[in-house]
């Protein structure tokens, strides 16, 4: 038995939780492994009272009051194993291998962030997870809550990476940043100023409706073929024939897929 999250987008985080609480929930720790973990750790005998994700963030929460959390960015997987079955990866690249009195054992490799927390810490401005926006995963995201956001933001900010900006709603990754723009008709480029309420607020609903979507789904898909635009460079938009164009954007260099006849660029 095993699961791999292998692109960190909120959808894949949401089902990796849902997978992990499955399995963990209810049981007691019998093996706790963390080689480059700092800091107390639960004991033996710990029960797991809670899986839950937040945005791209996954909390695994302890009876004895801990939290591990882990953020896979772009290199970090789960997987789940019965005792004794070989892994699919080398053990010299778990963070941590966490195994539970059924002979489940979840193993996370090459997550760059793993750290236990209190309850409390969760809370603090310290662990970064206080300033989360809204999980577009939930069922009924405050979208007021996300203008309010988003509005805060620079207005030359360009809605591209407004929209990977964890802060101002969570979940939405490189991924569904391009299919969302191109299933709206707007160009990355366009700054936030130049977008009105009603499409700031359709963008996030799109967002939304496609992070769900995809939680039953093992692959992920937009539009019926597949995705429309995202690793499309060079090839015929689905929609009007004109080639999908590429570039980097933003402080990550994070690669954006466009159709620039069906997204012109239009700031004002």
């Amino acid at each position: 038995m095993s699961y791999a999250a292998r692109v960190p987008e909120g959808d894949t985080i949401f089902k990796t939780a849902r997978n992990l609480r499955t399995v963990l929930v209810g049981r007691s720790i019998v093996r706790f492994d963390a080689p480059r973990l700092i800091g107390p750790r639960p004991r033996p005998g710990t029960r797991i009272d809670a899986v839950e994700s937040r945005g791209k963030h996954l909390l695994v929460h302890f009876a004895d009051g801990r939290v591990l959390h882990t953020h896979l960015q772009m290199s970090g997987t789960w997987h789940l194993y019965r005792h004794g079955e070989r892994w699919r990866q080398p053990i010299q690249r778990a963070r941590v291998v966490l195994e539970v009195d059924d002979g489940t054992v979840a193993v996370c490799f090459l997550a760059p962030v793993v750290e236990v927390l209190t309850e409390h810490d969760t809370r603090r401005p310290a662990a970064g997870l206080d300033r989360l926006g809204p999980d577009l995963c939930d069922a009924a995201p405050d979208l007021d809550a996300v203008l309010s956001r988003l509005e805060r933001l620079d207005p030359t900010t360009e809605i591209a990476g407004a929209l990977l900006d964890q802060q101002v709603a969570s979940g939405i990754g490189n991924v569904y940043k391009s299919e969302v723009l191109f299933a709206c008709g707007v160009h990355p480029s366009t700054p936030v100023s130049a977008l009105d309420r009603d499409m700031r607020r359709r963008l996030y609903e799109t967002a939304s409706r496609l992070l769900r979507a995809n939680l039953e789904r093992a692959r992920r898909t937009t539009v019926p073929q597949g995705l429309a635009v995202y690793g499309r460079a060079g090839r015929p938009c689905r929609r009007c024939g004109t080639l999908i164009r590429r570039r980097r954007q933003g402080p990550g260099a994070r690669s954006t897929y466009w159709c620039a006849t069906c997204q012109p660029f239009a700031p004002d």
